[in-house]
């Protein structure tokens, strides 16, 4: 299974054209992808990480993730993105990995009312599982089904200023904003990681950080982890196609 991972790494790398060595990698992030069933949070995920849709899918069984490694700010950042089931069934396995991620797209069905009215939960149970500085970017997906909206933007736009989410309305379909949305939260948590970075070393006057400072950091900046030191026992093949 490890090698199989590595080497599912090496093709996507290749599809987007990255060819970072790890060794160079700066900072490993880990996103989440939630919200309810069949928004298409997968969909999503599959058109960033390898720029693909499609159109026979199937639902998530439990998590599964892919990665993409990108550069900000002349960083090597690799994202590590969780795609988690929306059945509710699965929730209490997926809220347990919700430890350790530094952002999280939560994504509505810009034509089903009812997904936008659940993301208040999905907000709560997101805060409640994870980081209190988890950077969250709220996607209303399938934008191009204009005609078949149901949720004005204005209320999404309004809930997120609430809440303190960033915005973004994408299409999977057509790829739509979803390059944007990602590179923006994936930004948002770099800005916060050299936030929390500077703040520790201010408070430490140039020495050594001490032992509780190092508590603000944990799991911010992240050593590399090689392909073979992944704990994919839990997870399926990315080759399967899921919604």
């Amino acid at each position: 299974m490890n090698q199989e991972m590595s080497g599912v790494e090496d093709q996507m790398k290749r599809v987007n054209g990255v060819h970072h060595n790890e060794d160079k990698i700066d900072y490993v992030f880990k996103v989440v992808v939630i919200g309810d069933s069949a928004v298409g949070k997968t969909q999503v995920l599959s058109r960033f990480a390898k720029n693909e849709f499609c159109f026979d899918s199937k639902s998530t069984i439990g998590v599964e993730f892919q990665t993409r490694t990108v550069s900000i700010q002349s960083k090597v950042i690799k994202a590590q993105i969780w795609d988690t089931a929306g059945q509710e069934r699965y929730r209490a396995v997926t809220s347990a990995y919700y430890r350790g991620a530094l952002g999280a797209m939560l994504v509505y069905d810009i034509t089903k009312r009812q997904t936008f009215d659940h993301v208040a939960r999905w907000v709560e149970e997101l805060r409640a599982h994870a980081d209190s500085s988890i950077v969250i970017m709220l996607i209303g997906n399938k934008a191009d089904l204009v005609d078949s909206r149901a949720v004005p933007t204005e209320d999404a736009v309004e809930f997120a200023e609430r809440q303190g989410l960033f915005f973004s309305e994408t299409s999977a379909l057509s790829g739509h904003n979803v390059e944007s949305a990602f590179f923006k939260l994936l930004e948002e948590i770099f800005h916060m990681v050299s936030r929390k970075t500077l703040l520790v070393a201010s408070g430490a006057n140039g020495n050594y950080l001490k032992e509780t400072n190092n508590e603000l950091l944990k799991g911010l900046k992240i050593d590399v982890i090689s392909g073979p030191d992944f704990e994919v026992s839990e997870m399926k093949k990315l080759s399967s196609c899921s919604c």
